[in-house]
């Protein structure tokens, strides 16, 4: 336990490190502050560095293992529709409780002032990755070639670029990229891995990668899709 706490303490620090450090520069040359604001702004940062070290030590204790675990026991069922199923709602279940598509969001709704909901870009978003978590897991059992599907899919969302409304466009592809955060893409790959290592002639190097890939970019097609049929 000790070793894993002093590992992930030193991430931490390595990744809090540096904003901290540019905001005080900031701070002492250009910026000035309020006392109280800066004051606040450092407080923030421990309690965020405190949050991301528990965060990551619960990741590597249980998260991951649980992940390979169920990954490794789907395909003994014998029901590819099960594998889907449970990729679908892990893929749902994490995506909502993802801090990045949480504060996206509600930034979102802020900026909109209410007239785009934050809990329909919310759902919406982790639809779409449910939707292409489950696609990518089918890809693994059956073996069919990652860089064509990925091909299509990204060939879809550039068509869907031309067609969409012009504010729909940055919404989605940054709905894309905040999938991949600290909870989604820990569960998504140790799942994968666990899948692919217990299926006869794949490799869990080579299939237990690029679900992160096909899973983001189901937010952009979703919301791509949203836009133009709007």
């Amino acid at each position: 336990m000790w070793p894993l706490l002093r590992e992930k303490l030193l991430d931490v620090f390595k990744a809090v490190t540096p904003l901290v450090g540019i905001v005080i520069c900031l701070q002492l040359t250009i910026v000035r502050a309020p006392l109280d604001a800066f004051v606040q702004f450092l407080t923030g940062s421990a309690l965020a560095a405190a949050g991301m070290l528990l965060l990551f030590i619960g990741i590597d204790l249980g998260i991951l293992p649980m992940g390979r675990f169920i990954g490794a026991e789907l395909p003994k069922k014998g029901s590819f529709i099960l594998i889907i199923a449970v990729a679908f709602l892990l893929g749902f279940a994490t995506t909502i409780a993802e801090p990045d598509v949480l504060v996206l969001s509600g930034q979102v709704d802020s900026v909109s002032q209410g007239a785009i909901s934050g809990h329909i870009v919310l759902y919406t978003i982790a639809f779409g990755v449910a939707v292409f978590t489950a696609i990518a897991m089918g890809r693994i059992v059956t073996g069919w070639p990652i860089r064509w599907l990925l091909a299509a899919l990204y060939a879809i969302a550039i068509a869907l670029c031309i067609i969409a409304p012009a504010q729909f466009v940055p919404l989605a592809f940054d709905a894309g990229s905040v999938t991949t955060g600290v909870l989604s893409a820990p569960i998504i790959i140790a799942v994968a891995i666990g899948l692919s290592s217990v299926l006869a002639g794949r490799s869990a190097a080579s299939d237990g990668f690029g679900l992160l890939g096909i899973a983001s970019v189901g937010p952009v097609i979703i919301l791509l899709l949203a836009g133009a049929l709007l």
